[in-house]
């Protein structure tokens, strides 16, 4: 069969093509790319991922809190930070590994020169004894060298929140609690960490608060400061 157009046919369809082809073009350039979306917001109450260029907050501009007799840091410069390649899913290979912390933690080389400025931010002196802090502490999952989960915590060494850490630490290993509200339960305030969580210390054992039978023995980590 024979196809045949007139001229005003043959302009009519020419047409048509030319405003299909415009019509694929204006679609195409008004497809976002996937780089033009933005990331989705942190959900409420999480820790941001760490971040070694974050800024260290200026001179003079920190305040040490207190809650019953023991020193906080001030959650404006000090909010923590967490390691990414922590998770729930990776606490086996990673935190409840023994001597993992040892694989992150910083060089003193590149911490004393962070502390020094920590303590410019908290106006401690330079002879002011306290220890170089990961207020997430790496056996928790924290950000190794992000200036948001550090601090100079002022006191002897080892200090009360060392116990703490090690028994978040034992609770999360053994499946007590989940990893992620340990983390945010003591960045906010590790003096009521425990509390927060639902736990409680019972003959040397951390428990459940609501399941007082459920317990493992705590023995020190190895986050032993920085």
């Amino acid at each position: 069969m024979s196809l045949s157009f007139s001229g005003t046919r043959l302009w009519a369809v020419a047409a048509l093509a030319t405003l299909a082809l415009a019509g694929c073009h204006t679609s195409l350039a008004a497809t976002p790319t996937s780089t033009s979306l933005s990331a989705p917001p942190a959900a409420p109450g999480e820790l941001p991922v760490g971040n070694s260029a974050a800024a260290m907050p200026g001179p003079g501009t920190c305040t040490l809190g207190h809650r019953d007799g023991q020193p906080l840091p001030d959650p404006h410069c000090t909010p923590g930070a967490v390691n990414s390649a922590v998770r729930q899913d990776t606490i086996k290979d990673t935190i409840c590994q023994a001597g993992w912390t040892k694989t992150v933690r910083p060089p003193t080389s590149k911490t004393n020169s962070m502390k020094a400025a920590s303590a410019r931010s908290y106006n401690l002196t330079p002879g002011d004894k306290g220890e170089y802090d990961h207020l997430v502490s790496l056996e928790l999952g924290g950000a190794p060298d992000d200036p948001r989960n550090l601090w100079v915590e002022p006191g002897t060494i080892p200090n009360p929140k060392d116990a703490v850490e090690n028994k978040l630490h034992a609770a999360v290993c053994a499946g007590l609690i989940q990893l992620a509200p340990a983390q945010q339960a003591i960045a906010a305030n590790w003096v009521t960490a425990f509390d927060t969580v639902g736990l409680r210390i019972a003959n040397g054992k951390v428990c459940l608060r609501d399941k007082p039978t459920s317990c493992v023995t705590s023995h020190r980590g190895d986050e032993d400061g920085s």
